[in-house]
């Protein structure tokens, strides 16, 4: 897929007019490095993301020759070491660029977030330094994409019921099994695979494009994350030779920790696509005449929009904060769930009452607010749904399992 297919729908002409909304001066809280990482992805979001995004996510396909310009902007793995690819950059810089992002799309943010977080950082995190030179650069670079494959079909919510499993074969092991609803999947060169070895116990590995009954079929249809490609892994007796296996972590410490990293940049990201909105709505409120007066003039609509400045603000403090205690090592993967949970919910409603202030306009490809909604729905669901980040805070306020 390229840009071919969509040629004749992309408004290369189309102008991002996009301005910051920060009322409460949370910039005075960022470092200059930031505010930069920050500016210059949004400038590449506003050349290469928006002229482009309503043909590709009305067509349903992905914009992959954006992935190189992730590479090139610093969208893969910003915080880690650049040893290993990564930016070198702290988590609240890892924060700003996923807002920026998903300000663009939910898809294109996804495509970084998976790439870093879900397959540089567990490689960087569980993998043996000779597994670390040989992946992390090329996967840094954009040379490689990377997918992460835990969920499957019948085991979303509880991925300690997985069925992938292992078995032991000599100097290589035999995988089986299959995951579901996999970004970038079909575009990947390796896949981060967790399955359960002989003991039961969950194992960490590489599975490389073209190893011998690995395939990676696309999943059609989607009504959501539209210019995102998303797919299955179906593992055949496919031969993993040892030294693509992580060679220590077991359990579901490993890709829970993964989740963590995706789930706080996705806390972050889910901002962008709700001041995508409010940004939107305000300048129609602005200009939209009816009965004599800008909309933005009646009360309703002063309502709506006070609210939604309200909610970002809220979720932009709560943001910052939790990017200061990740940055000591200190943010908790409730702490992380508390945030995803509110923020993408935030986004979420700020979507559709801004969509409502665009009247009818607001179902069209004209204005972004239908289709950050429709995104918002899938992100409001992936990386641990709204329901189940909230038990994770009943659990961690009560001491009380809801899950067992």
């Amino acid at each position: 897929m390229g840009t071919s297919t969509v040629e004749s729908m992309t408004n290369k002409s189309k102008v991002d007019k996009y301005s910051h909304h920060d009322y409460y001066g949370v910039d005075d809280l960022l470092s200059e490095d930031h505010l930069l990482a920050r500016d210059a992805v949004r400038d590449w979001v506003k050349q290469e993301v928006s002229p482009i995004i309503e043909a590709y996510s009305e067509k349903g396909e992905c914009p992959t020759h954006l992935f190189k310009g992730l590479a090139d902007i610093g969208a893969f793995g910003p915080s880690l070491p650049t040893k290993y690819g990564g930016g070198g950059m702290d988590e609240i810089a890892y924060g700003v660029i996923m807002q920026e992002l998903e300000r663009g799309d939910s898809g294109i943010r996804s495509m970084a977030s998976v790439q870093g977080s879900l397959v540089m950082y567990p490689i960087y995190r569980y993998a043996s330094e000779e597994q670390k030179m040989k992946w992390l650069p090329k996967l840094g670079s954009g040379e490689f994409i990377g997918c992460f494959g835990l969920t499957e079909p019948d085991h979303g919510s509880n991925p300690s019921g997985m069925v992938t499993n292992i078995k032991d074969d000599g100097d290589a092991y035999i995988l089986n099994g299959a995951k579901m609803w996999i970004t970038n999947s079909p575009v990947a060169d390796i896949a981060v695979v967790w399955a359960k070895d002989e003991e039961g116990q969950i194992r960490g590995m590489v599975v490389e494009k073209g190893m011998k009954g690995f395939s990676t079929p696309e999943i059609h249809g989607k009504w959501s994350l539209r210019a995102s490609i998303t797919g299955e892994l179906v593992f055949e007796d496919v031969r993993v030779p040892k030294e693509n296996v992580f060679p220590d972590i077991r359990g579901l410490k490993g890709p829970l920790s993964c989740l963590s990293k995706a789930r706080y940049g996705i806390a972050w990201g889910a901002i962008g696509a709700a001041l995508d909105c409010y940004d939107s709505a305000l300048r129609y409120s602005q200009e939209r005449v009816q009965f004599g007066k800008p909309i933005g003039q009646f009360q309703l609509t002063q309502k709506k929009l006070a609210e939604m400045i309200t909610e970002i603000t809220k979720a932009q403090l709560l943001a910052w904060r939790l990017g200061s205690l990740a940055n000591d090592g200190k943010a908790s993967p409730s702490q992380i769930s508390m945030a995803k949970r509110n923020n993408v919910a935030m986004a979420l409603d700020i979507a559709r009452e801004a969509r409502q202030i665009h009247g009818g306009m607001g179902i069209t490809n004209e204005y972004p607010c239908m289709r950050h909604m429709m995104n918002l729905e899938t992100v409001l669901t992936y990386e641990g749904t709204h329901d189940i980040h909230l038990l994770i805070t009943g659990y961690d306020v009560t001491g009380l399992n809801a899950f067992s």
